[in-house]
C-alpha cells in the first residue's frame, strides 16, 4: 500500500499542464489527515472546492463555511437534495458541512506548517491536489429483539492535500467574499 495517493513526479507534471510551470520536489509540501468521523460524499465536495486556492484562501474559506456564511458547492451527490440561491451558475446545490470544515482546517494547518518548515512561502502555495478517501470502517451492532442485530457501521474519512509554491504572477487572486455575499 502507497502512503500517497500521488507522487512528486504525478505533482510535477499536472503543475507543468496546468501552470506551464517547472517546479522541483523542493517546492511541494504535503498533509494528510487520517480517520476522521465525518461524512464522506462531503468530504469529496470540499476538496473539490478548495483546490486551486492558495492556503490562506482556502482557511479563510472553511472558517466562513463554519460559521455559516459560505457553502460548499455539490456536483456530485446532488440526489434528492434542497437547491438554494448560491453565488455561482449551473450548481444550485449548497451545503455547509462544519463538521468537514473543521477537519479540513485542521489539515490545512498541517499543510501550512509543513510549507513553512521547508521553507516555501505560504502565500504563494496553491493546493494543486485534494483528496477525500474512505477510511477504516467502524463496526457496531445495535441488539434488536429477538437476539437479532443490526450492523450500524459508520464510515472513516482520510484527506490528503499537496501545496506547490508558485511564482506570484500565477498565484490566484484574492477572492471577493463581499460580491459573493451580496448575490445571496
Amino acid at each position: 500500500m502507497r502512503y500517497w495517493s500521488v507522487n512528486d513526479e504525478d505533482i510535477i507534471e499536472l503543475v507543468k499542464r496546468r501552470y506551464n510551470v517547472t517546479v522541483t520536489s523542493d517546492q511541494i509540501a504535503r498533509a494528510r489527515g487520517f480517520e476522521y468521523r465525518i461524512s464522506w460524499k462531503k468530504a469529496i465536495e470540499t476538496a473539490r472546492a478548495v483546490k486551486f486556492l492558495t492556503i490562506k484562501q482556502a482557511e479563510e474559506y472553511m472558517e466562513r463555511v463554519k460559521k455559516l456564511e459560505a457553502p460548499i458547492p455539490i456536483k456530485e451527490f446532488t440526489k434528492k437534495q434542497a437547491h438554494h440561491n448560491v453565488p455561482w451558475v449551473g450548481w444550485p446545490v449548497a451545503k455547509w458541512p462544519v463538521k468537514v470544515a473543521d477537519a479540513f482546517l485542521e489539515v490545512l494547518k498541517n499543510l501550512e506548517n509543513n510549507a513553512s518548515y521547508r521553507g516555501l512561502n505560504v502565500d504563494n502555495t496553491v493546493i494543486v491536489h485534494a483528496s477525500a478517501s474512505k477510511g477504516m470502517k467502524i463496526r457496531n451492532y445495535m441488539p434488536r429483539a429477538f437476539g437479532r442485530a443490526t450492523p450500524w457501521f459508520q464510515d472513516t474519512v482520510n484527506i490528503e492535500l499537496v501545496g506547490v509554491e508558485l511564482p506570484a504572477d500565477l498565484v490566484p487572486k484574492k477572492f471577493s467574499w463581499a460580491r459573493v455575499l451580496k448575490a445571496i
